[in-house]
């Protein structure tokens, strides 16, 4: 199991090439890409979407959210913004679903280096 952020599956989509984009295709395939919920929302509200790119999205599996997601997300965002670092709100929520769930993430966002160093994200 993996997951994926928006940039990767925007790149698999968008027919670009990259380590990422294998491997979001090769977890596709296997039916073992797992999407967090904020990805799935980025990624469905893209102008320019099909009704057949919605369904296909749509139909991922989906990172769980359990007790006190919210509260960790905000700790862990909180952490990194007290060094100085980048940490945007979409970031935090998609980290803290990897995190909560312990899969690793596949991205081309360098901004989650950040909670791979600080946070213990994995990165795929």
């Amino acid at each position: 199991m993996i997951a994926t952020d928006t940039s990767s599956l925007s790149a698999y989509f968008g027919g670009q090439k990259g380590r990422d984009v294998d491997l979001v295709h090769d977890h596709m395939a296997a039916g073992s890409l797992i999407l967090p919920h904020v990805v799935l929302a980025e990624a469905l509200s893209a102008p320019d979407i099909t009704p057949a790119l919605m369904a296909i999205i749509s139909a991922f599996q989906r990172a769980t959210i359990s007790d006190g997601y919210w509260e960790r997300c905000g700790a862990a965002r909180r952490l990194l913004r007290t060094k100085g670092l980048r940490a945007r709100l979409g970031d935090a929520l998609i980290a803290q679903a990897c995190l909560d769930n312990d899969l690793p993430l596949v991205t081309r966002d360098a901004d989650f280096r950040h909670y791979a160093a600080h946070c213990g994200l994995k990165l795929a």
